[in-house]
């Protein structure tokens, strides 16, 4: 991504996502992609002169967000009938318009979790299209007839996904052999289902999936390698969240389940959890997804709505992931409203979008905070997410998205008094 000059930004609250307490009438300064300058506005800033200052009339400035779970390639909602028309170079199409989107929703990294393949990952790292840059699993491995199985009982494909980004694994050979072609596509990420879902066929939500035993077998032959990689594990009832924490993976993935032992197990392991909040409390209009994907998601929101904030209060680690594809595209961000809803505060829900997220990415020294030397991504809001963080919900209200020192999104009013710009 090409970057320009250096950009200033001034009169803005910054909420820099350490933890600190906001700074009131602050400064931000970024030259060639990275930030130099983070604190209190001065009256003569040093270093080169700003190809761009914007006086951000005491708008919130906040890192740019991660949202660690997404499905960029779907939109199940579009119907069985747009996985089958809308293939070749108009899904392409679609993915882009999709991953243009979350970045005008203040998304500037992506983890997906299947669907996502390694030449649109290039194309968002070179440039050639616009949206958040992103880490790939590229599939979704589970058993015959789990959750990646689309299967339906009369041998018929329900076209919820597409086929490329589901693989099925029975046998431990199986896994093994799908996980080297998964690394040699290109996967930073491998997402095992431990246990069913809910936008599958033949499965449900607590029936077991990967083993505890194939998880390890995948840390083993992730370990073989020199560049570090994650295991992610879509993890719904009970026994599968155990199986996958007990297996060593990174994240789990929804955990809607997840009782005592296994909040206690997170805690002891320092086990992620992903709760995907936009796509559990969302119960879909029944007139657009299969009755047998609406009568789960009705009975799932409610044990979501419960455990999830009994691991929020006691502590466990917590990233922001939606699972859009799932739920609607887009509008990302409202899922720290729903982080708020079920007991964090303001300030650790957008921990969780960026700080907590970095970590869980691995991008701490790169990302997550607006520290001089980490990348510019940045966010700027009217109104304080401190008090009221329904403000970034809405796509509309981010007004300017930076990533890498470079403004991708601009919606501040250069007319308004005080957003004064000089070039």
């Amino acid at each position: 991504m090409s970057n320009r000059g250096t950009i200033r930004l001034v009169g803005v609250r910054i909420v820099d996502g350490t933890g600190a307490e906001p700074v009131k009438d602050g400064e931000i300064v970024a030259t060639d992609g990275r930030l130099t300058y983070v604190g209190p506005r001065r009256d003569r800033p040093g270093g080169p002169a700003p190809v761009r200052t914007v006086d951000g009339g005491g708008r919130t400035v906040l890192p740019g967000f991660f949202d660690t779970h997404v499905h960029a390639t779907i939109a199940i909602e579009d119907g069985p009938r747009s996985v089958i028309a809308d293939s070749g170079s108009y899904a392409a199409y679609k993915t882009a318009q999709r991953l243009r989107a979350t970045l005008d929703a203040g998304i500037t990294t992506i983890r997906d979790l299947g669907g996502l393949d390694h030449g649109t990952q290039r194309a968002l790292a070179e440039g050639l299209i616009e949206g958040p840059r992103a880490r790939i699993a590229v599939s979704v491995l589970s058993p015959t007839g789990g959750h990646a199985d689309m299967t339906l009982p009369n041998g018929l494909l329900m076209p919820v996904v597409s086929g490329p980004s589901l693989h099925l694994v029975d046998t431990d050979d199986d896994v093994i052999t799908t996980v080297r072609k998964l690394l040699r596509s290109g996967a930073d990420v491998i997402k095992v289902c431990t246990t069913g879902g809910v936008s599958s066929p033949t499965d449900q939500p607590d029936d077991l999936g990967v083993t505890e035993h194939q998880i390890r077998l995948i840390r083993a032959e992730l370990d073989r390698h020199s560049r570090p990689r994650q295991i992610a594990a879509h993890a719904q009832g009970t026994a599968g969240i155990l199986a996958a924490i007990r297996g060593g993976v990174d994240s789990v993935e929804h955990g809607y389940e997840i009782d005592q032992e296994g909040i206690d197990l997170m805690l002891e392991k320092g086990t992620w959890l992903v709760p995907t909040l936009s796509a559990a409390l969302r119960v879909p209009d029944p007139a657009l997804v299969p009755a047998y994907l609406y009568e789960k998601k009705v009975r799932w929101s409610a044990k979501a709505r419960e455990n999830i904030a009994k691991a929020i209060a006691a502590g466990v680690k917590i990233a922001l992931g939606t699972d859009v594809g799932v739920c609607p595209h887009g509008r990302n961000l409202l899922e720290l409203s729903h982080l708020v809803e079920l007991g964090m505060t303001p300030a650790d829900a957008i921990a969780a979008g960026t700080a907590n997220a970095a970590e869980l990415l691995g991008l701490a020294d790169e990302a997550g905070t607006l520290e001089p030397g980490k990348a510019a991504d940045l966010v700027v809001v009217s109104g304080d997410p401190l008090r009221d963080i329904s403000v970034l919900a809405d796509p509309d209200s981010i007004e300017l998205v930076v990533q890498e020192g470079k403004v991708v999104k601009d919606l501040l009013p250069a007319e308004e008094p005080g957003l004064a710009r000089s070039a």
